[in-house]
């Protein structure tokens, strides 16, 4: 029997829905998901394993103009997904009208791989509007198939989805067929942390905030997690943990929550907050924290 397998990367703007997407077409809640741009840092694999196929699909961050060295590592892992791409699939709003960069557009329209433009959020639109935008995409991305969808209301997705296992090429499969993602346990601990931290605070404190697990010991009936919230400032600090550390307990509550039912198992969840000074911009911590691929 022939095997079919390939990666299908999802790139857009900031904020238009990729995640969800993900999530949708995985049907695990493995890229985080909050209302704030720029959630996703990394680029996260989702696995989808069925017996004659297997799609990697690949969330990335939203493309945005760099402002410091973590977010010009973010971008890097946009470029990468680029390069293997099997099938690229572009994600727009409705009333979004360009690509933040440039660059990366004119990389969608001279994809050498099909390219599916996926008009996002439609429950928000009228008939009028979204005629007027399958038009404006049309001309804008010639090369591309456009699909008005919903990801959050799970609309046309499994039509996109369809469409993906036609264009998938014959290969054998690229990993085993049991993984679910690329990413370890400690790094879905992490995200889970830091989306508690984008849902609490406000401001620039989330885009401050990185996580790192250094203790996950997984017992009979018990996950015992240790993980570390390193901030930029004394300022900082003082916020995430709260008055009388009720902040912070929240977060640790939320993140347990979302963990048992993630992990399917008790959770025993301890958060500490460290000053990591000026974290974005060193190239040693950045890489420590799994984003400078150089």
């Amino acid at each position: 029997m022939s095997h079919k397998a390939g990666f299908v990367n999802i790139i857009g703007n900031p904020n238009v829905g990729k995640s969800t997407l993900m999530n949708a077409m995985v049907g695990e809640r493995l890229s985080i998901i909050t209302s704030k741009a720029q959630t996703t840092r990394h680029r996260i694999f989702g696995i989808v394993n069925e017996e004659d196929y297997q799609i990697v699909f690949s969330d990335t961050p939203g493309i945005i103009k760099p402002a410091y060295e973590l977010q010009s590592s973010m971008m890097d892992f946009v470029k990468t997904a680029f390069t293997d791409a099997d099938i690229l699939i572009y994600m727009v709003e409705v009333g979004e009208k360009e690509l933040k960069d440039e660059a990366f557009f004119t990389k969608i329209i001279h994809a050498k791989v099909p390219v599916l433009l996926l008009l996002n959020k439609i429950d928000k639109s009228n008939q009028e509007l979204l005629e007027e935008q399958v038009q404006l995409w049309k001309e804008k991305v010639p090369n591309a198939e456009i699909y008005p969808i919903s990801a959050l209301e799970n609309f046309n997705v499994e039509t996109v989805y369809n469409r993906i296992k036609e264009l998938l090429p014959e290969s054998p499969p690229f990993y085993p067929k049991d993984q679910l993602t690329d990413k370890t346990e400690r790094f879905f601990v992490n995200e889970t942390i830091r989306e508690k931290i984008l849902l609490n605070y406000d401001k620039e404190i989330p885009y401050s905030c990185e996580v790192e697990t250094e203790e996950f010991k997984e017992e009979e009936n018990i996950i015992r997690i240790k993980s570390v919230i390193m901030v930029e400032r004394e300022t900082q600090k003082g916020i995430i943990i709260g008055h009388k550390g009720a902040a912070l307990k929240k977060v640790g509550m939320q993140a347990r929550e979302d963990l048992e039912q993630f992990f399917a198992k008790k959770i025993h969840i301890e958060l500490f907050v460290k000053i990591n000074k000026d974290w974005r911009n060193s190239a040693y911590q950045l890489k420590r924290f799994g984003y400078n691929q150089k």
